[in-house]
């Protein structure tokens, strides 16, 4: 079965837009755990706009399933994960001002960068993911990077999904049995929801984990948290 993990930023944004602390992301991460999650993933941002950093060291006690923190690896970013020291850290290229990821790596160019921060990563025993575009050639870089994981990057994927391109799913579907044979495990997120999540599932192989955030919390502002993590779970299987 490829495991859930539930992003819990938008959590920390509805949080952050009265102050206070309602609703309490420790909490949520606890009842997602509960509810049947395999995983809780965080993204914070120099700006702290959604998920503080200071959320990242209360979330480290509460987590006992997979603790995925998700970042550009900009200095501040890198000794947060090196103390917390959460399951996995999956390096994204997103800059300051960005709304949302909205790229993968470079991962030739970058391929010296990577190795470094990964080497420093893997000696804490911290599981390493790569945030990449479906492109063989990206896959390649990522293998010699010294990467456990890839995490591929699916705006594109569900976006066409949503206009009834179908075989956008192809190149997924390529790359992740590629980086299977390179060594790499597979990771996937960015857009994926209810509606695309079982068919991304059956056409991609090797899919040990997708990280799902924006979608599934305004899916359960309709359904409800417990009953839309159920339902991605079923589809999952």
């Amino acid at each position: 079965m490829t495991k859930l993990s539930v992003n819990i930023n938008k959590i920390a944004t509805l949080r952050n837009a009265r102050g206070g602390n309602m609703p309490n992301v420790v909490e949520v991460a606890k009842d997602v755990q509960r509810f049947g999650a395999q995983g809780v993933t965080i993204h914070p941002r120099p700006d702290e706009r959604h998920i503080r950093y200071q959320d990242a060291y209360d979330l480290k006690p509460v987590v006992h399933t997979e603790y995925n923190i998700e970042g550009n690896p900009i200095d501040t970013f890198l000794d947060l994960v090196l103390e917390i020291q959460p399951t996995q850290a999956t390096l994204v290229p997103d800059a300051v001002d960005a709304i949302t990821s909205n790229a993968g790596w470079d991962t030739i160019t970058n391929r010296s960068f990577l190795q470094e921060i990964i080497a420093e990563l893997k000696m804490k025993g911290i599981r390493t993911s790569i945030f990449v575009d479906p492109v063989p050639a990206m896959i390649e870089g990522a293998a010699q990077t010294g990467a456990d994981r890839i995490e591929l990057y699916t705006e594109e994927f569900a976006h066409q999904y949503s206009l009834g391109n179908l075989q956008a799913v192809q190149p997924y579907t390529e790359c992740a049995m590629l980086a299977h044979q390179l060594g790499l495990g597979v990771n996937a997120g960015h857009d994926l929801s209810l509606d695309n999540i079982q068919y991304f599932k059956q056409a991609v192989p090797h899919l040990l984990e997708v990280s799902i955030g924006h979608a599934l919390i305004c899916e359960a502002i309709y359904d409800g948290l417990e009953n839309v993590i159920n339902q991605y779970l079923q589809k999952l299987q």
